[in-house]
């Protein structure tokens, strides 16, 4: 991670020696829980899958070319768990998931799957879907409800239990933070150039509880369209390094689609946009 402020990250943990989860007062209980945020699973999955430490990790430790509609789902369950979990359990669970994770790149350098930099930029893709699918299929963003999500952010992340001297301070801090790492340490990675899902290849059925007629149907069009919407809303220098292409009129086809997306959720009521475990979240505490 670069060397960042670090005076919010350190108030953090200063202040409190329990994190304190987020709650239904919390944007992000409300943002991260939109339906809108599975069409930019690919898109998490992308951009962590080209950080060369998560690649390598994958590529040695993981079974996500087996099935890795699959692997993201059991990847993501735990991470949307440990959001709305008040007890901060789930999170430290999840943080004990990478603690035998490591051993030695191509190049010889060791690596863990618990340092800090790789560890941080997962959560950091985790936020951004946020400010992604506001941008493409939901109401742009106001520069304080930005700071706001990044302040929650923070307040989430501590619940790992990891360091936090090197958490971007602020939303200006972070956008730093991500162009950096887009730009200097992202690469096109094994994980993605093998990737069924990202290139076009039907993926392997998630789970047995989806009818393997109904996959063989629905399956191939939903992954075309998280692909594609994948491609578009990656930032262009993560596309180029991947050497896909994306053209002026492919934007605006994703455009003409992120307004029907829009539209389409202003006419669902409020409680039918949010995920199950976010519903339940909110119930628990209303």
């Amino acid at each position: 991670m670069s060397a960042v402020s670090n005076v919010a990250a350190t108030d953090v943990a200063a202040t409190s020696t329990e994190p304190r989860p987020l709650g239904p007062e919390s944007m992000t209980w409300y943002r991260f829980g939109d339906w809108r945020t599975t069409l930019l699973t690919l898109w998490a999955g992308a951009l962590q899958a080209m950080h060369p430490v998560i690649d390598t990790a994958l590529v040695q430790h993981s079974d996500v070319f087996d099935n890795e509609t699959a692997r993201l789902a059991r990847s993501s369950a735990p991470i949307v768990g440990a959001l709305y979990d008040p007890t901060g359990e789930v999170a430290r669970r999840v943080r004990s998931f990478h603690t035998e994770i490591r051993g030695e790149t191509a190049e010889g350098q060791r690596y863990h799957a618990l340092a800090p930099e790789p560890f941080y930029w997962a959560h950091a893709t985790f936020l951004y879907t946020q400010y992604v699918w506001a941008e493409y299929f939901g109401d742009p963003l106001t520069e304080a409800q930005k700071e706001q999500l990044y302040a929650e952010s923070v307040q989430w992340y501590a619940l790992y239990g990891m360091p936090m001297q090197d958490v971007p301070a602020t939303w200006a801090d972070f956008q730093r933070y991500w162009d950096h790492v887009v730009t200097d340490v992202l690469v096109a990675s094994e994980t993605v150039r093998r990737s069924r899902a990202l290139n076009d290849r039907m993926p392997e059925r998630p789970t047995e509880r989806i009818p393997r007629l109904v996959w063989l149907l629905a399956g191939p069009k939903l992954n075309r369209l998280l692909a594609w919407v994948t491609r578009g809303t990656l930032p262009p220098v993560a596309r180029r390094k991947l050497g896909w292409d994306w053209s002026a009129e492919d934007e605006r086809r994703l455009r003409r689609f992120g307004t029907v997306v829009r539209v389409a959720f202003r006419l669902l009521p409020p409680t039918w946009r949010l995920s199950p475990a976010a519903r339940a979240a909110i119930r628990r505490h209303s």
